[in-house]
Order: structure tokens, then sequence, then C-alpha cells
């Protein structure tokens, strides 16, 4: 049995496509309505109960400074037990806690003789019906200097911070309503339940990695969210869903691909946006596509003799 949940209050009516089969030229792709099967309890926790995390490595094509640079990407998935009030993982006692999922994303690339080093961690409460994250946050890294931007849910509002080595950005301290979508809560509501991911007309804050790369405040824009079943070829020949986030007004498109079945595995992602500056400007993708996978304790592996273990990712030692 498949069902959708009722829309948010916050959005409109879901638009579907008007005929069973589309093909998008620039695409290659097929698409069908989607129509997302409840998670299952059981099967989410024998995954992600068994206490290990997933680890993905990407094959990365980012867009910086209006040219495609090669790079990884790697996204690790794992759950822990969440303290709201103060904001962290408990790693001891007995307080009260959220079981969450987190993601930690991280993102590697050179732009010519200097290197980038990007992360963005996010925690998600696991709630099947609708899945509420409690904090994101953002470093970024380059010759250049370093960023950093964080939301912590306090009561009905994110607060949030900005440190910045750049003069038109600083240091900066501001709210956001809670009731605000959030791009960076997408990839873990993905894994948590997808039947849940909001279609239609909506208010999204963008991913914080773009507010910082882009040098654009973090406020809500106005967002069109669709999810159908695709076959695309870029990410092999099995149906996959596709969750597309359209922001007209910031000229940008974001595509995950991720499976149909749980847990709901990530195949990849487009990123379409402006890169470049002045006449230089020009719509780029960013394209990720998955190249290993494996559940791994990571954080018991961190001796010398645990280095080749990287190459099961695909990552040299």
């Amino acid at each position: 049995m498949t069902f959708r949940l009722p829309p948010f209050p916050t959005l409109s009516a879901a638009r579907r496509p008007a005929t069973a089969l589309l093909t998008l030229l620039w695409l290659t792709a097929t698409v069908v309505a989607a129509e997302v099967p409840a998670t299952d309890h059981q099967t989410f926790s024998d995954y992600w109960y068994g206490g290990k995390a997933e680890l993905n490595r990407y094959k990365l094509e980012q867009a910086r400074y209006g040219q495609i640079h090669q790079g990884d990407s790697v996204l690790i998935f794992v759950t822990e037990d969440f303290l709201k009030k103060e904001q962290v993982k408990r790693d001891r006692g007995k307080a009260p806690a959220d079981t969450v999922l987190k993601l930690n994303a991280m993102h590697h690339f050179n732009t010519g003789i200097y290197t980038y080093s990007l992360m963005t961690s996010s925690f998600t409460t696991v709630d099947y019906r609708n899945p509420f994250t409690h904090k994101v946050a953002f470093t970024g890294q380059d010759w250049c200097g370093h960023t950093f931007m964080q939301l912590n849910q306090r009561d009905e509002k994110y607060r949030v911070q900005v440190r910045s080595y750049f003069q038109g950005e600083g240091d900066k301290d501001f709210a956001l309503p809670t009731s605000a979508l959030l791009e960076d809560r997408v990839w873990t509501q993905i894994r948590i339940a997808p039947a849940s991911l909001p279609t239609g007309r909506a208010n999204m804050v963008p991913s914080l990695q773009f507010s910082r790369l882009r040098h654009v405040p973090a406020k809500a824009q106005p967002v069109d969210l669709s999810l159908e079943k695709v076959r695309e070829a870029a990410f092999g020949t099995n149906e996959l869903y596709r969750y597309r986030i359209d922001y007209p007004e910031l000229k940008r498109t974001v595509e995950i691909y991720f499976q149909t079945k749980a847990p709901y595995r990530i195949e990849g992602w487009r990123d379409t946006r402006t890169s470049g500056f002045g006449s230089d400007a020009k719509p780029l993708t960013t394209t990720a596509i998955r190249t290993h996978t494996v559940q791994e304790p990571y954080w018991r592996l961190n001796r010398v003799s645990d280095l080749p273990r990287r190459e099961s990712l695909g990552l040299t030692p």
C-alpha cells in the first residue's frame, strides 16, 4: 500500500505532470508521477541502528568561477542521540534525548592552485511523518580564508550565526522562523521518510553552502517542489526518484536522485546556477555521481593500519 501525506499548511496543492510519461530533452530521461510508500519502521531500524555509519563517495564536478572543477564528495549518515536544549550529541549521561539522523556532507575540489574544503552537518529527528531539523552547521575553507554559519532551533526560531572574513559579511547574528523549509533538511528527510517531502509552491531557505559561496543572505525564497520517478542514464539504468527544487528568483535548480526502495540511497545530484562574475558569469551545473558505499564504524578506524580502508570508498590512502 502506498500513500501521500496531506499537503503542508504552507503549501499549495501538489502539481503533477499532465501525462503519465514525459521526455526531458536536456536530461534524456523518462519521468512519471511518484507515489512514495510509507517508511517501514522495522526496515529503518534494521538498517540504521546496527552500530555503523553509511559512507558514500561521489565523483564531483563542481561549478566555481565560471568553470567545472573535479573533486570528491563524501556523505556520511549515522544515527545518534541529540540533546535539543544544548544542541549537541549526547555522549554521556542519561538526559532525555531525541534520536536524529546526522549527515556530514563534505566536498573537496581544487580551483587552480588552491583547494576548497566544504562541510555541512545537519541533525534531523527520526520522525516518520514529519522529520524536523534542529541544527545545521556549515564551514568552508580555502586559501583565502574560512567562513562559518550555523542554525540552531530555539523555541519557534532558528538562531543564525555567520562568521566570515569577507568585509561585506563579517560577524552577524539573526533569526529565521522554524516554519521555513530548509534545503539542508531534504537530504536526511529523503533517508528517513521520503513520503513526507513537500511538493508544490512553497518558501525554502537555500543550503548554507549556497548562501556562503554566492555571498547572499540566508532567507526563505519562493520555490517550486516536485517528486517524480525517472530513468536517467547518468545515474544508472534503474528507476529512481528525483526531487527537484526550483528557485525562480535565484535562477537555480537542485535535483536529487535517490533509490525507490529503503534505505533510499542517494545516487547523485545536480545543482544548476550562475557561476562566475561579471561578463564571465554563466549558468553551469555541479554534478555528483555515487561511486562507492560502505557501512563502517568509522570513528574506531583511526589508526595508520586503517588507511587502506579508504580504498573501499574510492579515496586515496
